[in-house]
C-alpha cells in the first residue's frame, strides 16, 4: 500500500508535459507530502456542516487530512463518516484520535493530549491508555523515530501543532517575523476587531512590500508548507504577484473574525490553541461535545485508500455527502471526469459535494464533462456565503453542489 500511495501522489503532482525544472519541483513536493503534512486540518468544519446540511441518515465521505473535520462532523449526528487518505501519517493520526476518544477516561485527559498537545505526561498516557488499544500500523508509525531520532509520539509532549509540513512552515514564518521585529502576539492580545485591523495594517501588511519577501513568495517551493503543489501555485496567484494574494488571505485571517472565535488564527499567530477555558476549538475538541463524540465514535471509519477508487467501489445511490478539500486543484480534466462520474453514480438524489479551490471561481465549468456537470446544481449564493465565513481564510473559494 505504501508504494502504491507514493505512486498515486507522484502521478497526481508531477506534470507530464512540464519542463525539467518544474518536474524537479513537483517531485520535491510529492516527497514532502508523504510525511505528516497537517497536524490540524485547515478547512472550517462549522462552514462545512452548514453547507452539507447533514441529516441523521447521511453517509458522509471526506478526505481525512488531520481528521479534525471528520471527527467534528459527528457532532452533526450523521449515520456514518468515512475518511480516506493516502498519507500514512494522517491515517495514523486519525486512528490515534479515535482510540483516545474510546479509551481515555475523561474530557480533561483528551483535551490535554490533543488540545494542548505538549504535556510531558502525554507520553505515559499514550503508553498506558492508548497504545494497548491502537492498531499495529498506527503504533508502528507513532513509536518509530523520525529523521531527528525522536519517537513521533514525543510530538505530543513538545507541541504537536509545531510539527508537520504546515507546522514547520508556520514556524519559519515566525522566524521571519522576528527578523523583521514583528510581535505576532499583539494580534492575539487584541480585544476588538478594530485593534486587530490596526495591528495588521501597522505590523503585518508592510512585510509584503519587502523586496526579499516578494521574491521569496514568488517561488513555488516557498508554499510547499501550505500543502500547495507547484501546479496549484499559478492558479492561486492568477494575474497577481503571490505576495499580494497572501497579504489578502492573511488580512482575512487577521481582521475578518474575532480572534477569540478563530482557532485558525491562534494556530497561525500563536502556534497552538488558546489555553483559556472559553478558548475556540474545533467541534470535536469542545467540552460540550465530549459525550456525543464518545457515543458516536464508532460511526467514523478512517482508512488508507485512494479517494477516487474508494468512491468507485460504492454501490449506486449509497452516499449523501462528499467533502473533497482542494484535491481537485491537482487534477487534470480526465481525472475530474472520472472522479465526478463515480460521485454521480454513488450519490443519492439531493446529495451534496463541498470542495475548496486555491483560486476564487469553481474549477468545474469548462473542464468537467457537460453531461456530468448538468446533473449538479451549483449553489452559488450559499457558496459565496460559506467562502466569506470560512475562518481558515487560506482558500479562494468554498463551493457547494447538489445533485438534481
Amino acid at each position: 500500500m505504501a508504494a502504491q500511495a507514493k505512486r498515486i501522489i507522484h502521478d497526481a503532482v508531477v506534470r507530464k508535459d512540464s519542463s525539467v525544472g518544474d518536474k524537479i519541483l513537483d517531485k520535491a513536493f510529492a516527497l514532502a507530502f508523504n510525511g505528516l503534512v497537517y497536524a490540524q486540518i485547515w478547512e472550517d468544519p462549522v462552514v462545512d456542516m452548514e453547507g452539507l446540511a447533514i441529516e441523521p441518515d447521511s453517509n458522509v465521505m471526506c478526505i481525512a487530512s488531520g481528521s479534525c473535520n471528520a471527527l467534528s462532523y459527528l457532532t452533526a449526528n450523521p449515520a456514518s463518516v468515512t475518511a480516506v487518505d493516502l498519507n500514512r501519517a494522517h491515517i495514523a493520526l486519525g486512528h490515534l484520535k479515535i482510540t483516545a476518544i474510546k479509551h481515555l477516561p475523561n474530557y480533561e485527559r483528551f483535551h490535554r493530549f490533543f488540545g494542548h498537545a505538549d504535556h510531558k505526561e502525554n507520553k505515559a498516557v499514550y503508553k498506558e491508555m492508548i497504545a494497548p488499544h491502537l492498531d499495529t500500523e498506527s503504533r508502528k508509525y507513532w513509536e518509530k523515530r523520525d529523521i531527528r531520532g525522536r519517537r513521533r509520539i514525543s510530538y505530543f509532549t513538545k507541541g504537536l501543532y509545531r510539527k508537520g509540513l504546515l507546522g514547520n512552515f508556520i514556524g519559519l514564518a515566525h522566524i521571519f517575523a522576528k527578523l523583521y521585529k514583528i510581535d505576532l502576539h499583539k494580534l492575539l492580545e487584541a480585544e476588538t476587531m478594530e485593534e486587530q485591523r490596526e495591528v495588521f495594517e501597522t505590523e503585518l501588511a508592510p512585510v509584503f512590500d519587502k523586496k526579499f519577501v516578494r521574491w521569496l513568495t514568488n517561488q513555488p517551493a516557498s508554499l510547499f508548507g501550505l500543502g500547495i503543489p507547484p501546479a496549484q501555485f499559478d492558479e492561486l496567484a492568477g494575474d497577481e504577484r503571490m505576495a499580494e494574494v497572501l497579504r489578502r488571505r492573511l488580512e482575512k485571517l487577521a481582521c475578518d473574525f474575532e480572534i477569540k472565535d478563530n482557532y485558525f488564527a491562534w494556530q497561525a499567530f500563536g502556534r497552538g490553541y488558546e489555553r483559556s477555558e472559553s478558548a475556540a476549538m474545533p467541534p470535536y475538541l469542545q467540552r460540550a461535545n465530549w459525550e456525543a463524540m464518545r457515543e458516536r465514535i464508532e460511526r467514523l471509519d478512517v482508512r488508507r485508500a485512494n479517494m477516487v477508487q474508494w468512491i468507485g467501489d460504492r454501490d449506486e445511490a449509497s452516499l449523501d455527502r462528499f467533502v473533497l478539500l482542494d484535491a481537485q486543484d491537482w487534477m487534470n480534466d480526465a481525472q475530474l471526469d472520472e472522479l465526478w462520474s463515480r460521485i454521480t453514480y454513488a450519490a443519492k438524489p439531493g446529495a451534496r459535494v463541498l470542495f475548496r479551490t486555491a483560486a476564487e471561481p469553481s474549477l468545474l465549468p469548462g473542464r468537467l464533462d457537460d453531461a456530468i456537470l448538468s446533473r449538479w446544481n451549483y449553489l452559488e449564493e450559499q457558496s459565496a456565503d460559506l467562502t466569506a465565513r470560512d475562518r481558515s481564510s487560506i482558500y479562494g473559494g468554498v463551493h457547494l453542489y447538489e445533485l438534481t
